[in-house]
């Protein structure tokens, strides 16, 4: 079964879509005159911005949330995974990725939030929202709408959740070597505890936990990299050389290099799947491109530090297996370790004295991260459920027990599956996100140049009326609150 999914994934995966999210990449990045770069600094500042209301989060709950989503399973495990595919240039075309596709976090964000609802008493929007408002042609946007909103919802109650119920279980028990099954079901508890309190819990939930264990998580990484410190230029170059396919042991590996930074990277840090979106959406800002922004910062958090400092930990310590396209293993660091996890707690282990230390370490880090990342997909999925069944709390209650059914389900399954099966669940996403935003991209980027004409013009707290960039129906919300 395995194979057969892998196959499917590998075919969604192909290089068609990889060049579609880094053309759609540099193409917002130019038009909108690479705001990754040059709005750097409001950023930062709108980090300080308060205002949480009854109906939703604010921006910094909103920014937290969505930065804890990127460091997941996804930037430990799945940086592992990737080099055990593609060889340690795997890692180069993620930095490509996130200094390019930042701009698609920047614009799905702002689309966002500016046709989202009240539902339930609480913000909800994403890309089935800015795809029905977006498109010229409503019919086109409707079924678009349609389309993404069962995949998401499918994808990520059932093909995707099962990849960080899976590591949070297996790394526990792998650290105290306690039963699977008992974790399992103590871990499920727990998380419908928190998921059926709300979208506010939720956010608490994770504005509390998130940046302690970020923070630990990186410490430590930087520790062990200061610790083979001696091994940063080889393996700057190993990096450079592998991602060209010029290295002689990965030279030709250049196509799986790339696919797989990409195929990971997305995994990582959302970039073209428009879930992040989602959250973007759910805070109380004075204008939609300033959760925009803050979602095109938060692409960094998760690539540029936890991503980067897990590859460079992995890499410096030699802590890897890299496998060609034909399963052939054409490197053995760590001889019969599996991918994911080991490779991490390894690298850790080899400065660390203290017995099973990394198998502790990263069996909690996940813990932490995966379960942010597990409420975010509950979130994602309930908000793109929303947009097929509007205000029907039985719908969503049913939501909550198949998605903790699926977290349960998937601490069962092999490690091969659940990655391909998560593969899929986000290609499916990717392909019809993308391509959405290929025609309707434009409006966020007129709604973006709009905050930063008011910036420029020395308002400090730009406001927004969607008439003003041309858009006349599904914002009631900004045009109401314009009234």
């Amino acid at each position: 079964m395995s194979g057969i999914l892998n196959d499917i994934a590998g075919k969604i995966w192909g290089l068609p879509i990889i060049f579609m999210i880094l053309l759609a990449s540099l193409y917002f990045s130019i038009v909108m005159k690479f705001p990754q770069f040059t709005q750097f600094k409001e950023m930062l500042r709108l980090l300080k911005e308060r205002g949480e209301s009854e109906q939703g989060l604010s921006p910094i709950q909103s920014f937290i949330f969505t930065a804890a989503r990127t460091v997941g399973v996804g930037n430990i495990a799945g940086m592992a995974a990737g080099i055990y595919f593609g060889g340690p240039g795997a890692i180069f075309w993620l930095w490509v990725l996130a200094i390019f596709g930042s701009s698609i976090a920047i614009i799905e964000g702002t689309l966002a939030q500016t046709y989202k609802k009240v539902i339930n008493n609480e913000y909800k929007s994403g890309p089935a929202n800015y795809m029905a408002e977006g498109f010229s042609n409503r019919k086109v946007g409707r079924v678009f709408a349609i389309l993404y909103s069962i995949i998401t919802t499918v994808s990520l109650t059932v093909l995707m959740s099962g990849v960080q119920s899976y590591y949070i279980v297996q790394g526990l028990h792998s650290a105290m070597n306690l039963p699977v099954i008992l974790l399992s079901t103590i871990f499920t508890l727990i998380l419908g505890i928190v998921i059926f309190g709300g979208l506010k819990r939720i956010g608490r939930t994770s504005q509390k936990i998130s940046p302690v264990a970020g923070l630990l998580y990186v410490i430590m990484s930087i520790i062990v990299i200061i610790m083979n410190i001696d091994k940063l230029g080889e393996t700057l170059s190993l990096i450079f050389s592998s991602a060209f396919g010029q290295d002689a042991v990965f030279g030709a590996m250049l196509g799986s290099a790339l696919q797989w930074g990409i195929r990971r990277g997305v995994h990582a840090n959302e970039i073209g799947i428009g879930t992040s979106a989602i959250t973007s959406a759910t805070s109380q800002v004075s204008h939609p491109a300033q959760q925009g922004l803050l979602g095109g910062m938060s692409v960094y958090i998760g690539t540029l530090f936890v991503c980067t400092t897990t590859t460079f930990m992995i890499l410096m310590t030699g802590s890897y297996n890299v496998i060609n396209d034909q399963k052939e293993i054409v490197f053995e660091g760590v001889k019969g370790l599996e991918y994911g996890n080991p490779f991490v707690a390894n690298a850790i282990q080899s400065v660390v004295p203290i017995p099973n230390f990394g198998n502790i370490f990263i069996a909690l880090a996940i813990l932490v991260f995966a379960f942010v990342a597990l409420t975010a997909f509950y979130l994602y999925a309930e908000s793109s459920l929303s947009y097929i069944i509007g205000d029907n709390k039985t719908g969503y209650t049913i939501l909550k027990v198949v998605f903790l059914g699926a977290v349960f389900g998937g601490t069962l399954v092999v490690s091969d599956t659940i990655w391909a099966l998560a593969d899929i669940g986000n290609g499916l996403m990717a392909w019809t996100n993308i391509i959405a935003l290929i025609f309707i991209g434009h409006k966020g980027v007129k709604i973006l140049n709009d905050y930063t004409d008011q910036l420029n013009r020395g308002i400090q707290n730009p406001t927004f009326d969607p008439r003003s960039v041309g858009i006349h129906s599904g914002a009631e919300l900004w045009q109401n609150a314009k009234n």
